[in-house]
């Protein structure tokens, strides 16, 4: 009786199976992960010295040679042409918290930086990606309930909180470049944010683009304004026309005061000059009865989105209207909030009701360009940051702070709580977090207590920036932070002491501290649960041009 054959074992043919194109490039497992954590911790590293009162700028040159310079997290990455995949991922975290929050970008990339270095480690100690991630999510929900726990209520209500919005406007503009003038421009930027809040049911409602920021070099940063109106970068039309109107009704324009030419090829035939004579008169007949129109509703000041006519000028002008044209559509919807006006598309439309209303409205010279102020405006919801530096550099950073204290202030509008600054936060947070690890204990716990030590890294890069011994001052601050009253203990990177943050009135909103924390660890966690990068082979007319300048080089 034959035996059975055995199946024979599967033998390779030899013919290659290609299944990623030719080219392409693959990194797996440890070597993955790795890569991926050295190029996002370079980043982290990178904007950790900017971290801090006590922070240094950086100046970025971009491919036509234009500088920046800044140490604002958000504007560095968005400035630097970061390539490696991960990198990017950060940088996008950042940008993302910077819509979210407005602030606490340089938080939120130095938090993942110190996790990922922190979940190196563990990595090392042979525990697997998916327990370090498991571990730091847990660590994260807890941190938020224990925020929300020691944080304090602001009532945004009352107008005696504006001493506590300042505090959270100055410590948001200690970093910055402005930091002298900080005092004065957090006094701007708390009376521009009560003007544009407004309370829909229980909740509070901030939008800052309400608030317009006009940049002007030339003079010294405290002669920076706040305008309870619209500044339009425009100047009158008209020599002859008024360069003051008091007590303003404001026609709000969204048509042009001139002829338009008919969209079809049109030909007229006159045959005697009295035909002629009558033509062009229709067209001033026309513009005449346009600013007639004007006069009537009771307008003495005519803001125009589009354009306005010679002629129109003219009849504008010897009614003492004073008018302004080809203002942008933002600045108009601005006007509309400001003045309590209404654009109007069509002049035959225009009411009484549709003027806005202010008490003044001016031409003015700021350094070298005439503006128009529309101020004293009776309730404004949209409000106009005129600031001025010496430099055009120093404007464009003052700008940057400004918006990034706008932001903090406006975070305290939409989450009433605020926490006390200068490493005191991360370090009542990593006590907690610190405790917590101990209960949960195991493989889980060792990537609990490693968040804990991220957000010491928080605190330690700080103290590194003021140049202080981080862990003389670490050591100090745990000991503080388990004493009944150490709470709000805190680093003074000027005076280089522990201090109550209280004392030192470093006060942040907790909307951006928190937002910080999870930006952070989604950046981190979504770095480590990679575990192959496959990266698509260049096209072929990019590696002819490389080949070229290699040539050309040589």
């Amino acid at each position: 009786m034959a035996t059975p054959q055995q199946p024979t074992a599967y033998e390779p043919t030899g013919i290659p199976v290609i299944i990623l194109r030719e080219g392409t490039s693959r990194t797996t497992g440890k070597d993955a992960l790795r890569a991926n954590i050295m190029a996002a911790m370079t980043i982290a590293e990178m904007i950790k010295t900017t971290y801090g009162p006590k922070g240094m700028d950086k100046m970025l040159v971009d491919a036509l040679g234009d500088v920046t310079i800044t140490n604002d997290g958000a504007t560095i990455l968005d400035k630097m042409d970061v390539q490696h995949p991960a990198a990017k991922m950060l940088v996008q975290i950042a940008k993302g918290q910077d819509e979210e929050a407005g602030d606490g970008t340089k938080t939120a990339v130095v938090f993942a930086g110190e996790l990922l270095k922190r979940a190196e480690d563990l990595l090392d100690k042979g525990l697997h990606p998916t327990t370090i991630v498991s571990g730091y999510k847990k660590a994260l929900e807890y941190a938020i309930q224990i925020a929300h726990q020691i944080a304090e209520d602001v009532d945004v209500e009352s107008t005696s909180s504006d001493e506590i919005l300042k505090k959270v406007v100055i410590s948001a503009l200690t970093s910055k470049a402005v930091h002298g003038a900080r005092e004065y421009l957090a006094d701007l930027v708390v009376k521009a944010i009560r003007q544009i809040a407004e309370k829909r049911g229980d909740r509070w409602y901030v939008d800052i683009d309400n608030v317009q920021i006009i940049k002007k070099k030339g003079a010294s940063i405290l002669d920076s304004q706040l305008v309870y109106g619209i500044v339009l970068d425009k100047e009158v039309v008209h020599p002859a026309m008024p360069r003051r109107v008091e007590n303003a009704k404001i026609a709000l324009l969204d048509a042009p005061l001139e002829i338009e030419k008919p969209e079809i090829d049109a030909e007229i035939r006159i045959s005697d000059p009295m035909q002629m004579r009558r033509f062009l008169e229709e067209k001033e007949n026309i513009l005449r009865d346009m600013v007639e129109k004007l006069a009537s509703v009771g307008a003495t000041v005519v803001v125009c989105q589009k354009g306005i006519d010679d002629v129109a000028q003219h009849y504008l002008a010897k009614k003492g209207v004073m008018a302004v044209r080809r203002v942008k559509r933002s600045d108009m919807e601005k006007l509309e909030k400001a003045t309590g006006g209404r654009i109007v598309s069509n002049i035959q439309d225009l009411t009484e009701r549709d003027l806005g209303v202010c008490e003044l409205v001016e031409e003015r010279k700021v350094g070298e360009d005439k503006m128009v102020f529309v101020e004293r405006c009776k309730n404004p919801r949209s409000v106009s940051l005129v600031l001025r530096a010496g430099l055009e550099r120093l404007v464009d950073e003052a700008e940057r702070s400004a918006r990034d204290a706008l932001s903090a202030a406006a975070d305290v509008f939409r989450l009433p709580k605020v926490v006390y600054g200068a490493g005191a936060f991360e370090m009542e947070l990593a006590k907690y977090v610190r405790e917590y690890a101990n209960k949960i204990g195991g493989k889980e716990g060792l990537a609990v207590e490693a968040f804990a030590k991220a957000l010491e890294g928080i605190v330690e890069t700080l103290v590194t920036n003021a140049g202080l011994d981080p862990v003389d001052f670490l050591m100090k601050l745990r000991a503080e932070h388990m004493t009944p009253n150490g709470k709000w203990s805190a680093i003074d990177v000027f005076l280089g002491k522990i201090i109550d943050a209280k004392t030192l009135g470093v006060i942040e909103p907790l909307l951006v501290k928190v937002s910080a924390l999870k930006a952070g660890t989604e950046a981190a966690t979504l770095i480590m649960r990679i575990d192959d990068v496959i990266a698509a082979s260049k096209r072929r007319e990019e590696e002819k041009k490389e080949g070229k300048k290699e040539e050309e080089e040589k």
